[in-house]
């Protein structure tokens, strides 16, 4: 598994995805998922406080209780945005890191998140915090989630000389969703901040089990989902068709395609996607090996265009 940088980070450039864990997956399963992915070479997870309402971050923890050395362990705090307990207070993030460490069995956080911007609190406050548990030895690096250009810019500015900052985003990305590629990811690449996709897949549009024309598949996320879900439009549909058409003709999958797609961005640091099953991590694993040429990427842009 090849590793790209998240600040000082060494991640492998695929992660798994911890919401399914005690939200989908009991304690047993996801021993069984955490040590696959490992097995594998994956060695980024990621988490939140919100996820099953804690026991993402218990069960993980207990997952990686005798392999915690080999992992790189993400979470998140900040969601919701704003509220007496909750977002971007300085004492706020202080009681949720205590959580998250409890929760996790760890003195340590490798990446700690913030999962959305507060707009009633000053970035700088919050940062500030962040910086004096960086420096008391808690965390080893501070990232944003769901954070727009404007936001990642003024992040950037509020920081002290030497104190820490965001080193990392994550925001919603895939073949079917281009849009950062406008915005937070070219404020990204401007400085140097890692960028790490969250729904790769599209929500598993993109793994090839829903084709048009064909029922939904039962048991998958997408069944569980209204019945006017927002992504089985007759017009992604025929996007996938199309891309698995051309994943097909050069020997690969429409789930290698989505991987290496991102992956052929450089400010692109992990694809971090689910898994409840042992084989779904192995296809997961795998997934990344293909090397897409100039004029794949360009057939692919004819197929789905960049954002104007």
């Amino acid at each position: 598994m090849q590793r790209r940088r998240i600040g000082a980070l060494d991640v492998s450039e695929v992660g798994l995805g911890c919401n399914n864990f005690g939200m989908r997956i009991d304690a047993v399963q996801t021993e069984r998922v955490v040590g696959a992915a490992l097995d594998a070479g994956i060695n980024f997870f990621d988490t939140a406080e919100q996820y099953a309402r804690g026991q993402s971050e218990e069960f993980l923890g207990r997952a990686l209780a005798l392999r915690r050395s080999e992992a790189i362990v993400a979470t998140k705090f900040g969601h919701p945005a704003s509220g007496p307990e909750s977002g971007g207070r300085p004492e706020n993030v202080r009681k949720a890191l205590e959580g998250s460490l409890r929760r996790l069995g760890t003195d340590y956080i490798d990446l700690y998140q913030m999962h959305r911007p507060d707009p009633n609190v000053p970035i700088a406050e919050t940062l500030g915090a962040l910086d004096e548990l960086v420096k008391a030895g808690k965390l080893r690096e501070i990232g944003s989630s769901n954070f727009a250009p404007g936001q990642i810019r003024q992040a950037a500015e509020a920081v002290p000389e030497g104190a820490a900052r965001f080193v990392s985003v994550q925001n919603d990305y895939s073949l079917l969703r281009r849009q950062p590629e406008s915005g937070a990811l070219t404020e990204c690449e401007r400085r140097g901040v890692a960028f790490i996709p969250y729904f790769p897949l599209a929500n598993g549009l993109l793994t090839g089990k829903y084709r048009k024309g064909q029922p939904v598949p039962e048991g998958t996320r997408i069944a569980s989902m209204p019945p006017q879900n927002p992504l089985l439009t007759a017009q992604n549909l025929d996007l996938v068709e199309r891309l698995v058409a051309f994943s097909e003709s050069r020997g690969h999958t429409l789930l290698e395609l989505a991987f290496s797609w991102l992956l052929s961005r450089p400010t692109v640091a992990s694809v971090i996607a689910g898994a409840t099953k042992p084989e779904q991590v192995h296809a997961n694993a795998s997934a990344a090996n293909w090397t897409l040429s100039d004029a794949d990427l360009r057939e692919i842009d004819s197929i789905v265009p960049r954002p104007m």
